[in-house]
Parts: structure tokens; sequence; C-alpha cells
């Protein structure tokens, strides 16, 4: 077993040190990627079926994807932040100390995720309520978090093990827990909402044991010693050095969803205000919009623990080509991906919004505007994933904060007065052009901080 330890970790050093960037990157981004639009697809899929019951039950399931951020927000700082540190102390030959940080992130993701799970339990109708849910969805909104609610635990450690079996470059495997869990929700879908008649409960019970589902596969490689990393509770150490590592890079994302959650109910509100074809359109453009956001995701967590190895272990050239390559693909495949959304929204839209003609033009409108707007976000992702990667705490922070922070909510209401649905669906594409003014600077330092350190290392 030893044996064939070192035999994995010396083939995971090659791998990262030796072999092409570009063929690395590609290698660990494509599992990923695949993962997230599987994913997409089943988060999708809930929409679609259960459309087919009606606009207010269609705009529950946009007002409970502010409850998916909060359980996000409960495992991704810690994921996050776990993936960059341990890709540093791989990248320096440190594994007995990346088992403990893997452990301590694991443990204190279940805690999160209980906890929320305990507290949406006891005050159900008032957290749907301040979600964003309408007293005509207010009821479609309690059946859907319910059993959501019951996942959360699983859902914010899985967070966790899908970053750090990331990290030490078995992107495969966090692939596989992600996309059948995600091929089996959309199976179960129909047949809990059409042949149980449950309705939307039924699309929140297939989603929850999907979950558990992912789960059982991403923990099977740690529990059966099949990984670098060991999942323990001896290796659980609550220490400064660990949970300031983990916070420091791990806190832009816990506030990127916080932001989020935020910034969903704020829109929530403003969309329902008006009706619920309105808030039913921006939820559905939020899910349709999931496809170039997991493929964007999906190639910035290839990318991150590529630079965040080679940084470690002080190959600042191959560090400042992975992020050249990063961004070059995301600019292109973001442009090409944005011609396509603004050729098929209409389509799109009409699958979901049937007769409902306010429902289709504020989803076209959203999904036409931010597709217009890809090539931004992907770039400002990649940035972001450097800064992750790197452990620049600042960077990370303020880029995962933008797009739905800090260029977000302060436009959300002046457009929203001033413009009214269409200011609402319009909104995410100004942010994103917003989100420049902090992405080109962070950028020029970054680049700056890696030319730094190897001038510092060659003298």
């Amino acid at each position: 077993m030893a044996q064939d330890m070192e035999l994995r970790q010396a083939q995971r050093r090659r791998q990262m040190l030796t072999e092409p960037v570009e063929k690395t990157i590609l290698k660990m981004a494509l599992p990923t990627i695949i993962a997230f639009l599987i994913n997409s697809i089943y988060s999708l899929a809930d929409t679609y079926f259960v459309s087919s019951l009606g606009t207010n039950a269609t705009a529950a399931v946009s007002v409970n994807a502010s409850l998916d951020q909060l359980i996000l927000m409960c495992g991704s700082m810690l994921a996050v932040g776990a993936n960059s540190y341990i890709a540093r102390l791989l990248g320096g030959g440190n594994e007995k100390k990346a088992s403990q940080v893997l452990s301590t992130a694991f443990f204190l993701a279940a805690g999160m995720g209980t906890l929320l799970l305990i507290l949406g339990m006891s005050f159900m109708h008032p957290m749907v309520r301040l979600l964003g849910a309408t007293p005509t969805c207010e009821q479609y909104s309690v059946d859907y978090a319910t059993y959501v609610l019951l996942a959360a635990p699983f859902m914010a450690t899985s967070f966790v093990m899908n970053q750090c079996l990331r990290s030490e470059g078995s992107a495969t495997l966090s692939m596989l827990g992600m996309g059948i869990g995600g091929i089996l929700n959309c199976l179960l879908d129909p047949l809990f909402i059409f042949t149980f008649d449950m309705g939307v409960a039924g699309a929140s019970l297939a989603t929850a044991i999907s979950k558990v589902i992912s789960f059982a596969i991403l923990i099977f490689p740690y529990i059966t010693r099949r990984s670098l990393l060991h999942l323990s509770v001896k290796n659980f150490h609550f220490c400064l050095d660990i949970v300031g590592q983990i916070v420091s890079v791990g806190a832009s994302s816990m506030f990127r969803s916080g932001l989020a959650v935020i910034a969903g109910i704020l829109l929530n509100d403003l969309a329902g205000n008006i009706s619920d074809s309105v808030l039913a359109g921006v939820g559905v453009c939020t899910k349709v919009m999931m496809f170039p956001f997991g493929i964007i995701l999906g190639f910035g967590n290839g990318f991150q623990p590529v630079a965040g190895y080679n940084w470690g272990a002080k190959q600042y050239d191959r560090t400042m080509r992975s992020y050249r390559f990063a961004g070059m693909v995301a600019l292109l495949g973001s442009a090409v991906m944005a011609v396509l959304l603004a050729l098929f929204a209409d389509p799109i839209i009409v699958l979901f919004a049937g007769s409902d003609p306010q429902m289709r033009e504020i989803g076209a409108l959203c999904i036409i505007t931010q597709g217009l707007t890809l090539p931004i976000h992907a770039w400002v992702a990649v940035v972001n994933m450097f800064c992750a990667g790197l452990g620049n705490a600042i960077g990370a922070f303020l880029l995962a904060t933008a797009r739905q922070g800090l260029c977000f909510i302060p436009i959300l209401f002046p457009m929203a007065s001033l413009w009214g649905e269409y200011g609402i669906g319009t909104v995410q594409a100004a942010a994103d052009v917003l989100s420049l003014v902090l992405g080109i600077p962070i950028a020029i330092y970054m680049v700056h901080k890696v030319k730094k350190a190897k001038q510092s290392l060659q003298q």
C-alpha cells in the first residue's frame, strides 16, 4: 500500500511539474466540466418538470435557488480554501499536513451543514418568505425546501471532497461523484413528481437522494484509502495555521456565496413584486446559464490546482504559462458560447414558459444579455482562480464577490427603479461589465507578483 501511494505521488508530481501545462489543465478540467454540466442538467431538469405544474411552481424553484446558495456557502469557504492550501502543500511535498487540511475542512463543513438543517427546519415558513417567496408560491417553496435541507450536511461535505479530490489530481473521481448523482436525479424527477404524484416535493426528494448518492461516491476513495489524502477524525486539527490558511483564501468563496444569497433574495423580492412570471423568468435564466458557467467554473477548477502546485514548487515559468493558456481558452470558448446563447435564447425559454408571454420575454432578455457579457465573466473567473491558487486572499475575495455582490447590489435598485422588469432582466450583465474595474488591476498585480518571485529565485 505504501509503495503504491509513493508511486501515485510521484506520478502526480511528474504530471504537475513536467508535462505541458496545457495538457495538464485540460486533463484536470475535462472531468470537472463534465460533472458541472451534468449537475446543470439535473438542476434544469427540476425546473423543466416542475414548470408543467404552472408558473407559481416554477417561481418556487427559482426562490429555492437561494437556499442552494446558502448550503453552498456552508461548504464553499472550506472547500476552496482547502483546495488552494492542499495544492500548495502537495507541491511542496507535505502530504501529511495536506490530509490534516482535508479532514479539518470536511468535519467543519459537516457541522455547518447540520446547523443549517436544524435552523431551516425550525423556521421553514419565515425562511422561504425571506428568500423571496410570494404568497402564491410560498407552499410550493416549503415543499421544495424540505428534502433539500435534509441533504444539507451531505451537500456541504461533498463540496469539500470535490475540491480536495481535484487538488490532488483526481478530477475523474470528482466527476463520477457529481455525474452519477446528476443522472440519477434526472431519472427520479418524473418518477416522484408524476408517477408518485408528489409534485414539487417530488423534485426536492429526487434532488436530496441524488446528493446523498454523490456523497457516498465521493467519500469511497477516502474510506478505502485509494486517495493520496487520508480522511480521518484523527487528522482533524483545529489549529491557527490550518484554519487560518483555509479561511484566508476560502473566505472569498463564502462571501461570494453569501452575497449571491443576498443578491438573489433582493432580486426575487423585486421580481416577485412585479409578478410570478418575472420571478420565474429570471429563475429559469439562472438555471440555463448554469451550463456556460459550469464550463467556465470547471475549466477554472482544472487550472487553479495546476497554478497553485507549480507556485508551491517554485516553477514560476509554468505558473505564468498556465495563466496565459487559461485566459486565452476562457475568452475564446466563452465567445463561442455567447453566440449560441444569443441565437437560441427564445427557443430555450419557450420550453419552460409555455403560454406565459411575460416569462418568455424576460427570460430570453436575461439569457441574451448575460450571454453577451460571458467573455468578461470567463476572464475574470480565471483571474479569480489565479489569485486563489497562489494564495492571494484579497484578490480572490474581491473578484469572487464582484459579480453578484460588489458590482451587482449597488446597481440593482437603480436599474429596477428606472426600467422595471427590463432593468431586473439586464442587471447581471451590467454587473459583469463593471467587474472589469476590479479584474484588470488585480490581473496586472498577479503577473507582477509571479515575475518578482522568479527574479528573487534567480538572484
